[in-house]
């Protein structure tokens, strides 16, 4: 991108949610914040792309028990080039021109216990400081962030495909990073089909491991088995017979789950057909309480181990990226414009995405 003779416009298109579930607004004449307006720390990106999350879809409907801030420009997995940086910021290794990510996380203090120990997403300024959510995402075409916590995007992968490991990819990657298991162990993925688990079928197979995937529909059967799932079990043709399908198709239960589905069902099912020793790895965000229902005396029985799990630190998304640019990993995607948020969301609501929606912006 030539830094030359950047024009920042005035105004820009933005995809607004003015009330919960209602339709995004989208409207032509928004504000961009100008250059001489930003703090120091902050940065301003041309954003080129924007992924679509399915944890857009419950800021949209807020059912999760906090709700976002309103109007809210929603979306947090965003590509695009510096085009302005706050005065006084000081030095930094990102300068005007360069190619970065945007993420659900927009900052942290860096100076807390779990900053220090790498648990970033657990930081309490994390929890004030994301985008889509408490400040101004990525569904624009202008979006700031900050200096210090925004993403390089290195050399060898496309801006599109590249969008979607900025928060699914990361999820899983750290996801399973926490499952303890080795090479050549089975790893079940419940929500196998969909944005996080086609992306988590693929970085476990780049670990070495055996892939049970867990999901409904011949399209995302095609699709997980071409990514390299051993195994495919619809959950709707199972039924009541899931766990012991689960555990016949895995000689006997998987070492580990990945959940990345957002209801609560798949998460108690695992913990029924999980092998002894296994660990549950807690990713989707169901609605609701969405309670989990761990009899102790299993839990002590098989000796299981249960984690949660969310986004991931800054090294975790260096390294997805990383082998995503590698070709190790690739991000099934369609590209749709801004304009279609709403039919999108609809889509994604009715289980009709398979892989990812990426917005040109």
């Amino acid at each position: 991108m030539s830094t030359a003779k950047l024009i920042i416009p005035q105004t820009q298109k933005a995809a607004v949610l003015e009330d919960f579930n209602q339709d995004y607004v989208l409207k032509t004449d928004h504000p961009v914040k100008q250059p001489s307006e930003l703090l120091p720390g902050e940065c301003l990106v041309k954003l080129e792309y924007s992924g679509v999350c399915h944890s857009d879809l419950h800021i949209k409907k807020a059912d999760w028990s906090r709700k976002g801030n309103l109007p809210l420009i929603g979306g947090h997995e965003g590509i695009g080039h510096v085009v302005a940086i706050g005065d006084h910021s000081g030095q930094n290794v990102i300068k005007i021109g360069d190619r970065v990510g945007l993420k659900w996380i927009a900052n942290i203090c860096g100076r807390c216990e779990m900053c220090r120990k790498g648990h970033e997403s657990s930081c309490p300024v994390s929890f004030q400081k994301t985008h889509g959510f408490m400040l101004h995402g990525t569904f624009q075409q202008y979006a700031v962030s900050f200096i210090d916590y925004v993403t390089p995007i290195p050399d060898g992968i496309d801006s599109a495909a590249a969008t979607p490991i900025l928060c699914a990819g990361m999820t899983v990657y750290k996801a399973l990073k926490q499952a303890n298991v080795s090479i050549g162990q089975w790893v079940a993925i419940s929500g196998a089909g969909g944005g996080l688990g086609h992306l988590a079928v693929q970085y476990a197979v780049a670990r070495g491991l055996r892939v049970l995937a867990i999901d409904t529909g011949e399209t995302k059967k095609e699709l997980v088995l071409s990514l390299g799932a051993e195994k495919w079990i619809d959950f709707k043709e199972s039924g009541d017979d899931l766990i012991k399908d689960v555990q016949a198709a895995t000689g006997g239960g998987p070492q580990a789950a990945i959940i990345a589905a957002g209801d609560p069902k798949p998460f108690n099912q695992a913990l029924l057909y999980l092998r002894s020793t296994g660990t549950l790895v807690a990713v989707g965000m169901p609605a609701g309480s969405g309670l989990l229902n761990a009899p102790v005396p299993l839990l002590i029985a098989k000796s299981l181990t249960i984690k949660g799990s969310a986004i991931g630190s800054q090294q975790d998304v260096t390294e997805a990226l990383q082998i995503a640019a590698m070709g190790k990993v690739e991000c099934r995607h369609e590209v749709r414009e801004l304009d279609e948020l709403n039919n999108i969301f609809a889509d994604m609501e009715a289980g009709k995405i398979a892989g990812r929606i990426v917005i040109k912006l």
